[in-house]
């Protein structure tokens, strides 16, 4: 698996007319070699001579069982001399770097190195990372209904007078219970008029009766995470809360039903932020309609009115409209979506949309 993924970065290198690369983000490290260890852990080094893992002893046996068998494997504290050594010994002239790289971590490495340039490069992993293959999508999956399993076995215990914080610590407990290694992020619980939040993060306030209750939560399975969100009403709800969640529901259906190989990131914003402009809601829907999810749970494709890319098979996209009124509540629903050549899939169907009312 790793070992294919390293071959089409050397290619990726080759037309970049560069040597080799060196990675230093816990992400893409972790999908190129299998390195669990994170940002500040180690290093990997990528040339056309293989890949090297540079990290300390407390990743030895475990990347010993991961690690391809042509990649090299180097124990040591001092993983950016060790950087340096590897490139000097393999006479690499032009290297590059992610060009997120911390500063301290760049001077550091430009110190060291023995090379005619050392470049920033932008993204050239990340890249990579957006398309995912079957073992990523298996993976995502998995993600995607141990958080669904989560939620249905909250949903039955939310009643008036609970906090929002309650919610948020029985769902990611649920989900713990299930096999997820953690949340992906502090899990969003907005109630009432916190709904028109859009990443209210769960507070004390208690629920009650009347109020919609939007929570977007996503848990991260072998290392791969999901992003979820449904809005629920508690009892019966104002005409005008209801008219809002079906304009959301429409306008997610709209965007979702367009997806395919090719489709532009812009074409997919359009369709469903005109449907709710339409509607008189445009300034309410104020942020971007998705974004793709895998090892992080944000990274590309992104889906934005500025953005021409195309979307590409097995691209792994969120798609959330969301309308957010000030003084009465919010609706946001969110699924994930796989990109095929002639459509779509969606992970996170076995979770209906429509309003449920507890």
């Amino acid at each position: 698996m790793y070992q294919s993924r390293v071959t089409k970065l050397k290619k990726l290198l080759q037309m970049s007319e560069l040597d080799g690369i060196i990675i230093a983000n816990g992400d893409n490290m972790r999908y190129l070699s299998g390195f669990l260890g994170g940002n500040g852990d180690g290093l990997v080094v990528v040339s056309q001579a293989g890949l090297s893992v540079i990290t300390d002893a407390r990743y030895e046996e475990e990347l010993g069982q991961l690690m391809d068998d042509d990649a090299t494997l180097v124990i040591t504290r001092n993983y950016y001399q060790a950087a340096a050594d590897i490139i000097e010994k393999q006479d690499l002239q032009r290297v590059g770097f992610e060009d997120d790289l911390a500063f301290k971590i760049f001077d550091l490495l430009d110190e060291l190195i023995v090379a005619e340039e050392f470049l920033p490069v932008p993204g050239i992993v990340e890249a990579m990372r957006e398309i995912k293959d079957a073992t990523e999508l298996a993976a995502l999956q998995r993600a995607c209904d141990v958080s669904i399993a989560a939620f249905n076995a909250v949903l039955p215990k939310i009643k008036v007078g609970m906090t929002e914080l309650e919610i948020s610590n029985e769902l990611d407990y649920e989900a713990r219970k299930r096999g997820a290694q953690k949340a992906s992020f502090d899990t969003i619980v907005a109630s009432g008029w916190r709904g028109a939040l859009p990443h209210g993060l769960a507070s004390d306030k208690p629920i009650a009766a009347g109020e919609l209750v939007t929570v977007d939560f996503g848990y991260f399975v072998d290392g791969y995470t999901s992003d979820i969100t449904r809005t629920f009403a508690v009892g019966a709800v104002e005409p005008e809360l209801e008219k809002i969640y079906t304009l959301v529901q429409t306008a997610q259906k709209l965007v979702i039903e367009a997806v395919f190989n090719g489709v532009p990131s812009s074409e997919l914003d359009r369709i469903g932020r005109d449907y709710i402009t339409q509607a008189g809601y445009g300034k309410e829907f104020n942020h971007g309609m998705g974004h793709g999810i895998g090892l992080a749970i944000h990274e590309g494709p992104n889906i934005s009115r500025t953005l021409p890319d195309e979307m590409v098979t097995n691209n792994l996209l969120t798609i959330e409209p969301g309308i957010y009124v000030p003084n009465l509540g919010g609706v946001r629903i969110e699924d994930d979506i796989v990109v095929t050549e002639t459509g779509y899939v969606n992970l996170t169907a076995a979770l209906p949309t429509d309003l449920i009312h507890i």
